[in-house]
This record gives C-alpha cells, structure tokens and sequence, in this order.
C-alpha cells in the first residue's frame, strides 16, 4: 500500500510551534500548566510541545503520560503517571496524534473530570473529522478530511512525517 506525505518534519515542526503558541497565548497567566499526552505518539508529541512551550514562556510545565486502550478503553482502566493532588485545580493540555472517531480523546478527558480543574483544553496534530464521539480538538494543527477507509500515521522520529495510506 502506497503512503502519501502529507506533512514532511519541517512542517510538522511548524505545527507543533504554532500549537505550542496557542497554548501560550491562552494561558499565559498561568504558573504552571500539565500536558498530558497519550501514549505513543500523543506522548511524543507532548514532550515536543513542553519543550518549545518552555522555550517559549516561563510556565512551568509537567508532563503527563496517559496509556489508554486505544482497541478497549472499556475493559482496562486507563493509566496516568500524575497523582490527582498534581492536576487539581490546574490547566490540563491534552494531546494526541490524530483525532479519529474521538473515542480516544473522550476517554483520555474522562480520566480527568473527577476533579475541579481550570481548564481542560485538547489538542491533536490531525483532525480527520470523522467524530462518532461528542468531543472537539480545542487546537488542531492539520484539518484532514478523509475517507474511512484511509489511514493516517504520525511518524515523529523516523522518516518524521504525517502520511496518508
């Protein structure tokens, strides 16, 4: 099956700083913000945005990592490395790679409303707009239309790109 390049690293690099500027502009009255991403690839992505967010502002920023079933998230409970005391009543960024059916997503936020927050934003680098689920990316970095039968993938480190299958 041929693979399409859709974004190369250069411009997956210019998302993700135009994302982490949006993050900024949003909370730039803000401490300390958690970005929790889910695991793989939303957790690259994650660490990419702390980095240049750091970089970027004097926020003091902690990374979370979320381990979400992606095939049965009702079956196993989702995993987080952050204890509650460390998220309650904080900006919560979270991030994936694509924004399939929201499934994910939905999962991913779920796992945070048992507790008062300041916010809950959600950012993906690609949103198919393909929602089955009643959730949006708060920041998107590509706007993807597709068919159901593509498949989008993220490779973050080699051959770094967004691909279209």
């Amino acid at each position: 099956m041929s693979k399409t390049l859709v974004l190369d690293k250069k411009q997956v690099q210019q998302k993700l700083d135009r994302l982490a500027w949006q993050i900024y502009e949003q909370n730039y009255k803000e401490k300390e913000i958690i970005i929790a991403g889910i695991a793989d690839r939303g957790l690259l992505l994650a660490k990419k945005l702390a980095d240049k967010l750091m970089e970027i502002s004097n926020i003091k920023v902690k990374l979370a990592t979320i381990k979400v079933d992606k095939d049965h998230p009702f079956y196993k409970d989702i995993e987080v490395d952050i204890q509650e005391k460390e998220y309650k009543n904080k900006v919560i960024i979270l991030v994936d790679d694509v924004l399939n059916s929201g499934k994910t997503l939905m999962f991913g936020t779920k796992y945070f409303l048992s507790v008062p927050l300041k916010r809950l934003s959600t950012i993906v680098l690609v949103d198919r707009n393909h929602n089955r689920f009643p959730i949006k990316a708060d920041f998107v970095g590509l706007s993807l239309s597709t068919t159901l039968k593509e498949h989008i993938s993220v490779e973050l480190e080699k051959n770094a790109g967004v691909y279209l299958s």
